[in-house]
C-alpha cells in the first residue's frame, strides 16, 4: 500500500499534467513564443532566460559563474532543430507541453544514444533530463507532430554563460565522429562563410 502523500502528490501532477495538457491544445506555436517572449536562440529553436541567481560561484577552473540560471526552450515548425552543441555545465530539462523532443546524444567516445522527452510515460518517454557537461546534444521534434511544438524549461548550474557552449559545426563533427556522418550532417549547423577583407 502506498503512503497517503505519495498518492495525494501523484493525484496532484496527473490533475496538473491534464490540465496543461488542456492548455496546450488550442494554442499554436506563434502564440507560445509571443506570450512567453521568446527569441531565436543560435543553436536553433526559440529561448528566454527566466532565472538568473543573484549568488556567485568559482568553478573548478577559477571563472566565476552565476550560482544556477533557466530558461524557456521551444522547438516549432519554423525551427524544429536545436544543432549539436555541447555545454561546460551539466543542464536539466524539463517537459511541458506539446511534441515529443528526441534529443541526440555523442559522448567523447562517440558512442550514441537517444533520448525521447514527452508526455507519454508508457511509451517510454520522460519528463526529465539531464545532459551531462562535455556530451554533444541535439534535438529534434517530429515534422507531422500533432501540436507543431515542444516546449521545454532546462536549468544549469553553474549558470550558463554562452562562452561554456561549443557549437558542433558539421566539418568539425564529421572528423571527430565518421562513424555518425549521416547523423551529423542532419542535426549540425554548417560553419559560417570567412568574412571578406
Amino acid at each position: 500500500m502506498q503512503p497517503f502523500f505519495l498518492t495525494a502528490s501523484l493525484g496532484v501532477l496527473l490533475c496538473l499534467a491534464t490540465h496543461a495538457g488542456v492548455q496546450a491544445d488550442g494554442l499554436t506555436a506563434q502564440q507560445i513564443a509571443k506570450q512567453l517572449n521568446l527569441q531565436g536562440h543560435v543553436e536553433g529553436g526559440f529561448f528566454r532566460r527566466t532565472y538568473a541567481s543573484d549568488k556567485s560561484l568559482v568553478t573548478p577552473g577559477g571563472d566565476k559563474r552565476l550560482a544556477m540560471t533557466s530558461i524557456f526552450y521551444l522547438l516549432a515548425a519554423e525551427s524544429p532543430i536545436g544543432h549539436f552543441h555541447k555545454n561546460r555545465s551539466d543542464i536539466v530539462h524539463y517537459f511541458h507541453l506539446g511534441d515529443p523532443i528526441t534529443y541526440h546524444l555523442l559522448d567523447e567516445d562517440g558512442r550514441y544514444s537517444t533520448v525521447v522527452m514527452g508526455p507519454d510515460l508508457g511509451a517510454g518517454q520522460v519528463l526529465q533530463l539531464t545532459v551531462p557537461g562535455g556530451v554533444w546534444k541535439a534535438s529534434q521534434i517530429p515534422s507531422n507532430g500533432i501540436h507543431g511544438y515542444g516546449l521545454i524549461s532546462e536549468a544549469v548550474s553553474p549558470g550558463f554563460e554562452y562562452a561554456d557552449m561549443t557549437l558542433g559545426y558539421a566539418d568539425d563533427m564529421r572528423r571527430w565522429f565518421p562513424q555518425h556522418t549521416g547523423l551529423v550532417n542532419k542535426l549540425s549547423h554548417q560553419r559560417p562563410p570567412e568574412p571578406t577583407p
